[in-house]
C-alpha cells in the first residue's frame, strides 16, 4: 500500500533540477505571474541549486524554527505539517498577533532522538525546507535517503543559516532575509516579503538611532541545568541566531576569549571559566515562552545566591538577561530583538513596544 501511495504521488509531481544531486519536485506558480496564473517557475538556493515548481506548494515542513517562522510570516500557516522540535519554535509569540496562531501540538515533531525518514514519505509534504546537508550531517541521514524523499515526495529547498560552526556548510550562507527572500519565492509571496523587509529596515533604523555609545561584551550561555553550575557557550558570530545581538551591536565575550561555540565543541563551561572573562552581560538562552518574572526566580536569583556565581560583574550589576531562543524568522527576531534590547538597555528601551503587532499581524494575514 505504502509503495502504491508514492508511486501515485511521483506520476503527479514533475522532477526538477538539483545542482548537487538532489532531486527536485514541481510545486508553484511563475516568479512575476499573479497568483491565481498557472505559468511554471524556479528557485535558486543553495545547496540544492534550482528546483523547478509548477504548483505553489500547499503543504510544508521545516526542520528548524527560523524556517517554520519564515512560512507563517508570507501566511503559509495553514499548510505547515511538521517540525524538528516543538519546544524550539517559538510560537508562543504569535499569540500577541491578532488573527495569528500556530498549535505545535498540531504539528508532527520530527525529531525524537533521531528523525525516521518513513515520517517524510507519510506526511507527504510538497515541499521540505530542510537543508539536505543538515539532514546528512546532523540527523545521520544517507544521500540516497535525501534523493529518494525529493524523487517521490516533494523537493528540498533551505539552507542552514542559524550557525556558522558546521565544518560541512562550505556553500554560501544567506542572512535572515536572504534566506527569507528565497522562501517567499518557493510561496510566491513577494508582496508579504517586501513588507516585512520594509517593517524589518524601519524597526532596525529607530533602534540604531537611539543606541547608546557603549558596546558592552555579552557571553551567550545555554544552562546545563535547571539550577545552572555549568553552561554551553555560544557565539555571537553571523548566524542568524545571532541577529537580535549584531543589531544591537554588542561584543561577544567568548569567542574574544577563546571559548569555543558549543555547536562546534559540544563542550560546557563553568563559573571559573565565566569569572576570568567577567563579561559586562551575561544572556541566558532558553527555549519556550520564558516570563520576566519566571527568568528572575529561576536562573536569576539563582545565580545572586550562588557562592561563584554572586562574583560575576554582570550579576553583581544586575545584568544577567534573557537571550532569547535560537531560531528566528522575521517575526520571531523582532520579538526577540524587543525585548534583548529592553533588558541591555532599559533606561532606553525598557517597557518599549519597538514594533507594532497589529501591522505585523496585518501582513501575515493579508490585510495590507
Amino acid at each position: 500500500m505504502v509503495a502504491e501511495t508514492r508511486q501515485t504521488r511521483r506520476t503527479v509531481l514533475k522532477a526538477g533540477v538539483a545542482a548537487t544531486g538532489v532531486g527536485a519536485v514541481a510545486g508553484c506558480l511563475g516568479t512575476s505571474g499573479p497568483a491565481d496564473g498557472e505559468s511554471a517557475y524556479s528557485v535558486t538556493m543553495e545547496p540544492v541549486g534550482t528546483v523547478e515548481f509548477d504548483a505553489v506548494p500547499e503543504t510544508w515542513l521545516a526542520f528548524t524554527g527560523d524556517y517554520a517562522d519564515m512560512g507563517v510570516a508570507l501566511g503559509q500557516g495553514d499548510g505547515l505539517v511538521g517540525i524538528g522540535l516543538r519546544s524550539r519554535y517559538a510560537t508562543h509569540h504569535y499569540e500577541e498577533l491578532p488573527g495569528v496562531a500556530i498549535d505545535p501540538g498540531d504539528l508532527t515533531q520530527l525529531w525524537d532522538g533521531g528523525t525516521d525518514t518513513e515520517l517524510f514519505y507519510e506526511l507527504e509534504a510538497d515541499v521540505h525546507v530542510v537543508d539536505p546537508n543538515f539532514a546528512i550531517n546532523r540527523l545521520n541521514w544517507s544521500r540516497d535517503d535525501v534523493d529518494r524523499i525529493a524523487e517521490v515526495v516533494g523537493p528540498f529547498v533551505g539552507n542552514t543559516i542559524f550557525s556558522v560552526n558546521y565544518d560541512w556548510h562550505d556553500y554560501t550562507r544567506y542572512t535572515l532575509y536572504e534566506a527569507f527572500e528565497k522562501i517567499a519565492d518557493v510561496f510566491q509571496e513577494r508582496a508579504r516579503y517586501e513588507a516585512f523587509a520594509t517593517l524589518h529596515e524601519e524597526v532596525l533604523t529607530d533602534v540604531h538611532t537611539r543606541l547608546p555609545d557603549e558596546r558592552p561584551t555579552v557571553a551567550v550561555l545555554v544552562p546545563k541545568s535547571a539550577e545552572p553550575d555549568a553552561f554551553y557557550p555560544y557565539h555571537i558570530d553571523e548566524g542568524t541566531q545571532s541577529k537580535h545581538w549584531n543589531d544591537l551591536r554588542v561584543d561577544g565575550a567568548l569567542a574574544a576569549n577563546g571559548v569555543g561555540d558549543a555547536q562546534a565543541t559540544g563542550g560546557a563551561i563553568g563559573y571559573e571559566t565565566l569569572l576570568e572573562i567577567d563579561p559586562d552581560v551575561i544572556a541566558i538562552r532558553q527555549q519556550g515562552a520564558v516570563t520576566e518574572s519566571e527568568f528572575e526566580r529561576g536562573i536569576v536569583a539563582y545565580m545572586r545566591n550562588h557562592d561563584a556565581a554572586s562574583e560575576l560583574r554582570a550579576v553583581r550589576d544586575d545584568r544577567v538577561i534573557y537571550g532569547g531562543m535560537t531560531y528566528q524568522g522575521p517575526i520571531i527576531h523582532l520579538f526577540q530583538l524587543e525585548r534583548t534590547a529592553q533588558g541591555l538597555y532599559p533606561d532606553t528601551f525598557g517597557g518599549e513596544a519597538l514594533f507594532d503587532r497589529e501591522r505585523v499581524a496585518a501582513i501575515v494575514t493579508g490585510d495590507f
